[in-house]
């Protein structure tokens, strides 16, 4: 590998105010430090950004991307990451002391295979505004991303048809069957009995809906819902008059709905005949995130003067790892 060296400021300057590394190929495009596989280097390469606006876009790709926020994220060194998923356990039996032992099953596996694709974002700014020391760069570029970011993200995740972009989990194929006779990737959905709403008692069917995910999965489930659902669901009331939702009273927690946490997702569908409006489930054992763990960024000051554009790109994929963990509330007679 052949280094250029053209300039080298102090690198650790990520948040040195008028001196960092970063700042400076931001507001102007100076080159620190150019690494090429080759003897000739150019202007079209990728800058990484630094690690402190890195954690800065993940915290606010969390708040914002709530199934990212609640999901099994990893990090990944390339694009073609595999995960093994064991279907079944290694059957065991009881035997006496003197009797025979013959031989026992074997455990399953399928591998998960998460679709991924690249995640951009295209941020300009005026070459003034960068050029105006009050103007803090490195809060407006990490904050323009991770807008843009969270915005595909909540989509991809709940409805993503896994075309170079993760696979939501709203687009796997769904069963009424129990997890003793469902194929494994289907998940199981339950009917209300009502085409299009809850039926004579909706809390009923939230409860139907929670004992249907296995104990070793309810720790830690949530319900995911669109605020539309969500306005409904927290007028239900128990026989004593009591509401089954539970707001917050701490700053930053999630409300709760029969004692699980309440995440609201935007791009769940609203309650219609035969829409699966509410999910319930362990997302952390239930659905995958993998993602590389480096965000890259070409400055381009020269296709639209006088504005500079930045050109942010992730590779996210994502799909469900676990089709037992993540059940659906079905809107339909049956």
């Amino acid at each position: 590998m052949n280094d250029t060296v053209v300039a080298r400021p102090v690198l650790d300057g990520a948040r040195v105010q008028g001196g960092g590394a970063f700042d400076g190929f931001v507001r102007s495009g100076t080159t620190i430090e150019l690494k090429a596989f080759t003897g000739t280097t150019g202007d079209q390469g990728g800058f990484a950004i630094p690690r402190e606006i890195d954690a800065q876009i993940d915290a606010v790709l969390k708040n914002a991307s709530p199934i990212r926020g609640i999901a099994n994220v990893v990090q990944v060194g390339s694009a073609g990451y595999r995960k093994l998923v064991t279907t079944g356990g290694t059957p065991s039996g009881w035997a006496a002391e003197t009797d025979a032992r013959p031989m026992s099953g074997t455990p399953t596996f399928v591998e998960i295979a998460p679709p991924m694709g690249e995640l951009y974002a295209n941020p300009s700014a005026s070459q003034a505004m960068l050029d105006d020391a009050l103007f803090d760069v490195e809060a407006w570029l990490a904050g323009e991303i991770a807008a843009e970011f969270a915005k595909a993200e909540g989509q991809a995740f709940v409805n993503g048809n896994g075309v170079n972009r993760p696979r939501g989990f709203m687009q796997s194929p769904t069963a009424a069957t129990n997890d003793a006779t469902r194929a494994f990737g289907t998940l199981q959905h339950l009917p209300t009995g009502t085409a299009g709403d809850f039926g004579a008692n909706g809390a009923e069917r939230l409860i139907d809906l929670v004992q249907a995910l296995r104990a070793p999965y309810r720790q830690g489930a949530t319900f995911v819902m669109n605020a539309a659902t969500a306005a409904r669901i927290r007028k239900f009331k128990t026989s004593d008059g009591q509401f089954l939702w539970q707001p917050s009273l701490v700053s930053g927690q999630p409300a709760t709905l029969l004692g699980y946490p309440v995440v609201e997702a935007e791009d769940m569908p609203d309650v219609a005949a035969g829409s699966n409006a509410v999910a319930f489930g362990n997302f952390r054992m239930g659905y995958l995130i993998a993602e590389r763990t480096e965000t890259s960024v070409l400055r381009d000051p020269y296709s639209n003067k006088p504005f500079v554009t930045f050109y942010a790109t992730k590779r996210v994929g994502g799909c469900v790892s676990n089709s037992e963990a993540i059940k659906l509330l079905k809107f339909a007679a049956g």
